[in-house]
This record gives C-alpha cells, sequence and structure tokens, in this order.
C-alpha cells in the first residue's frame, strides 16, 4: 500500500487522545495516519532567527510528525499576514476585514516554496501527498516545479468563496491557477464546490472534459465534495470516561434547577459569537418567565490574539456580556458564562451531555465538527437539542437540527424557545436521525473515499474536453437548488449520457 504524506500548516498531534480541544483537522489527521503508514508534515510552531531547513522528525500517540521551523518575518508575513490576514476573513465573506499587503503575498509564496524544498527529498515513489487547507494553495506548484510527479491532492477544510468575492483579491487568478497543479481537489460540500467551478468557468474560460474533470490554465484537476466527518467511535469512547462523567457531573450541579445551553469554538469573528449573544439577550427579553432559568455557557479559547480584529472583537465580546448579565442577572445568578481557555475532548464531552441545547451558529463554516460532537455525546433517552446555522457546511448533511440564520436576532430567540421546550419524544426522533448521519459520514468514510479518489488520479492521461459556454458571468451564476446545478452553464456529463 502506497504511504500517505499528509502536509498542513501546523503539525500538533493530542499527545493523548483525550487531550485535543475541539478542532476538528487534528483529530481527523491523527486518525487518518494511525489507518496509513507515511507521516506528518508541517511547521512546528516555532520560529528561529535564521531559517536552515532542517527537518526534524519524531512520533506522536503511533504518528510520525516531520516539522520545520520559521523565520519570525515567515509567521508575520505568511501565518498572520496572508493567510489570517487576507485569506480567512475573504473567504469567510469578510471583505471589510480582509487586509491587502504585497509583503503578504510574498512571504506566503516564499513559505509555501520553503515547505516544498524541505518536503521533497522525504517523497518517495508511490507516496500519495495530501496537503490541507488555505495555508497551503500553492504547494502542489513548488512541488512540481522540483520534479515531483506524484499524485497530490488538496483538502480546504473552510468555504470557498462565491466569485464575486474572490475576484477582489490581489492576484486571485495565480491563486487559482496554482491550484490546477493538484490531482484532485476536495471541497466540504456542493455549495464551495458550486463557486470554486463558478469561478474557472466565468473567470478563468475553463471547460468540462468527457470524464467530469475540470480543464483551465492548460492543466486538469478533479473537484469533488467529501464532507468531514468525526471520530465517532474515538468520541464515544471519550464520552463515556470517568472523566466526561464527571465533567458531567459537575455542570449539571452548577446548572441544577436551570436549563443550559453551550456553545464551543475558538474566538473568532466567523463564529458569529456576538449575534449569538444578541439573540440569547433577544430571548431573555422576550420571554420574561425563562429569566433565572437558562445558563448560556460559551467556551471561547482565544486565537490569534495578535490580529487587531481579533482583539477588538474580545472587547465587544467582554461588554456585550457584561450588559446581558447587569440586566438579566441577579445576587446569585448570572445568564451568560464567557470562558477563554481550552478543555480536553472529554471534558467538553462531558459539558455536551449536560447542555439542553448546542449552540452552533457561525457566520460561515466549512463543515463544524462541534455540531457532530455535541450529538454523538448525548443521552440517547434524554438528548439535548441541536441549533445550527444555516451557513454551516454541517447544516446540509443535519437537517433534525434547529436550523437557524444567525444574522436573525428575533429567529436565534425562537430557536432557543423551540429547543428549550421541545417534547422528549421529538427531540428523540430529531437525535436518532442525526446520530445516524454522524455515524454514516464519519471520519473515516471521510478519509477512505479521499484515499480512492487520489489514488485513482495515477496514471490519468490526455482527455477530450467539452466545450462550455464562456464570456464571463452573463447569465451563469444562478443557483438552482432543485436541480442540483447552476443555471447558464452546462452540467457535467453523467456516465452513460451522450458526450461521457
Amino acid at each position: 500500500m502506497s504511504r500517505l504524506i499528509v502536509v498542513s500548516n501546523r503539525v500538533n498531534p493530542p499527545e493523548k487522545r483525550g487531550d485535543a480541544p475541539a478542532g476538528g483537522l487534528a483529530v481527523a489527521i491523527a486518525a487518518a495516519l494511525r489507518e496509513y503508514s507515511g507521516f506528518w508534515f508541517g511547521w512546528s510552531g516555532q520560529t528561529t532567527e535564521g531559517f536552515t531547513g532542517e527537518v526534524k522528525t519524531s512520533r506522536v500517540d503511533d504518528v510520525t510528525v516531520r516539522t520545520i521551523d520559521l523565520e519570525e518575518g515567515d509567521y508575520q508575513e505568511y501565518y498572520n499576514g496572508y493567510a489570517n490576514g487576507t485569506l480567512w476573513p475573504l473567504f469567510h465573506y469578510r471583505i471589510d476585514l480582509t487586509a491587502y499587503d504585497r509583503s503578504f503575498g510574498e512571504g506566503y509564496d516564499r513559505v509555501n516554496r520553503r515547505f516544498a524544498e524541505a518536503l521533497a527529498p522525504l517523497i518517495e515513489p508511490g507516496d500519495l501527498i495530501w496537503v490541507h487547507d488555505y495555508h497551503l494553495f500553492p504547494l502542489a506548484r513548488e512541488l512540481r516545479r522540483l520534479g515531483i510527479g506524484n499524485p497530490i491532492g488538496f483538502f480546504l477544510h473552510i468555504p470557498w468563496p462565491a466569485p464575486q468575492l474572490l475576484t477582489t483579491l490581489p492576484r486571485h487568478r495565480a491563486l487559482v491557477e496554482a491550484m490546477f497543479d493538484y490531482d484532485l481537489v476536495g471541497f466540504q460540500t456542493d455549495e464551495w464546490l458550486w463557486a470554486f467551478e463558478s469561478y474557472v468557468l466565468g473567470e478563468a474560460a475553463g471547460t468540462w472534459t468527457r470524464d467530469g474533470r475540470m480543464t483551465a490554465f492548460g492543466k486538469t484537476l478533479s473537484a469533488k465534495v467529501f464532507p468531514i466527518g468525526l471520530d465517532v467511535e474515538t468520541f464515544t469512547e471519550l464520552a463515556a470516561s470517568d472523566t466526561a462523567i464527571q465533567t458531567y457531573d459537575r455542570m449539571a450541579a452548577h446548572a441544577a434547577f436551570r436549563s443550559m445551553v453551550v456553545g464551543v469554538e475558538r474566538l473568532d469573528y466567523s463564529k458569529g459569537l456576538e449575534e449569538r449573544l444578541l439573540g440569547f439577550e433577544r430571548f431573555l427579553a422576550d420571554n420574561p418567565y425563562q429569566r433565572g432559568k437558562v445558563l448560556y455557557l460559551q467556551v471561547a479559547p482565544t486565537s490569534r490574539g495578535e490580529v487587531e480584529a481579533y482583539q477588538d472583537m474580545r472587547g465587544r465580546l467582554d461588554a456585550l456580556t457584561g450588559r446581558i448579565n447587569s440586566m438579566y442577572g441577579d445576587m446569585d445568578f448570572s445568564p451568560v458564562r464567557f470562558i477563554n481557555r481550552n478543555y480536553r475532548r472529554d471534558e467538553l464531552a462531558g459539558v455536551y451531555r449536560a447542555a439542553k441545547v448546542g449552540l452552533v451558529t457561525p457566520l460561515r463554516d466549512g463543515m463544524n465538527l462541534v455540531a457532530k460532537e455535541y450529538v454523538a455525546a448525548q443521552d440517547p433517552h434524554d438528548p439535548g437539542v441541536l441549533v445550527l446555522s444555516r451557513f454551516a457546511g454541517a447544516a446540509r448533511q443535519m437537517t433534525e437540527a434547529v436550523i437557524v440564520n444567525p444574522f436573525s436576532h428575533e429567529e436565534m430567540a425562537e430557536a432557543l424557545k423551540r429547543a428549550l421546550t421541545m417534547e422528549r419524544a421529538e427531540r428523540i426522533d430529531r437525535w436518532q436521525a442525526l446520530m445516524e448521519g454522524v455515524r454514516r459520514t464519519d471520519v473515516k468514510t471521510w478519509r477512505d473515499a479521499f484515499v480512492r479518489a487520489l489514488s485513482a488520479t495515477r496514471g490519468t492521461g490526455p482527455v477530450s474536453e467539452l466545450p462550455v459556454a464562456q464570456g464571463g458571468w452573463r447569465g451563469v451564476r444562478a443557483f438552482d437548488f432543485a436541480r442540483g446545478q447552476l443555471r447558464g452553464h452546462r452540467r457535467r456529463p453523467e456516465a452513460g449520457e451522450p458526450g461521457a
């Protein structure tokens, strides 16, 4: 069997499976590498005065990791700059927070080149290379320039923006062109795939091939949907652990005679934390009889604290939390508890189980595994209710949740009321359907589907192209969800159809 080489910005596998915070990427990658031989390559998280390219090797929880250190300038321009100051806000539809700086782009290209130069000598014939996320869009281009001909796949964990937004990015065409050095590009949902296809067809004069791939810039790739899943078996074991049970008992005692609502995510403007607090405030204002009976716990570890937008958001959240507690609290009770620290996954499993409502309401999200963790942690005989943003990728799968528009404070308040007053029979029915989906589309399904698709790209020869309508956006960009395609351009031919 081929080795699997996983590449991501950070290499940070949990030393113990219960120790990882609520992020999905590290858990999913570690699960993949426990099944396949190979290693995990990326940045160590450490900076050095001068870049040496030295690769350090270690083994953590049955996973081989190989890392390099970056210079401080690399960190500022590549990581804080282009990745998190430019791409992250733009891809989450926050063009108002997007920073455009030429030095950021230069640092981004430089670090991707350094990644490639350090990784290339470690690659053997037959290896499969799986690159993760927006930090490394150009990595395949740099590896190809060094003569690496192995199958290289890319998976985007965050949303892909609509073409109208992407075209505001300087050198947007070069970024998309670099993606065509991958053999396979994966997205979380069909919506993000359609947005990518829209750009290629409308801005890059792309065409379909007869086998359903896309051609542009003189190159061809496969683009498909691979919704990431939860490591269900591991997480359900954690949820039954002594630590999880103790945490559940502790939280249940703390919320005695009250219903607890919980939210867990990084402190990030894409997660909709301000909108969530405003929705909870509206709920308390509209439902006086619920005051003193509902506790909202928000766990939000600080991230990217050097970025000014995050510092500003932290101040606004503190002020909003204080206002709600001042207005609706009592001498012995505050309706909102806002915690800025990480917790172990087994501890979070206990928190989830104690919560009557899981509030997962990002403004824009690639998938959001917290929604799946909340469902997996529930008591089958008395489950809580998941309130889920329609703008999370998970909403495409988890339709039995209470789906909400997080931009509407009134809708958020109504969703909370509905969830807190839902009859037990309905809660059980919804949970059973959700849990079935979580098990069916788990991390193993995601991993194996992507690796199989990447393996299938081996030895693919030239293919004939099918012409499609050209001419930019005119008559092209409108989603037809009923037919599952974009109105105004030619659908990819299915197997057995004329032209397939």
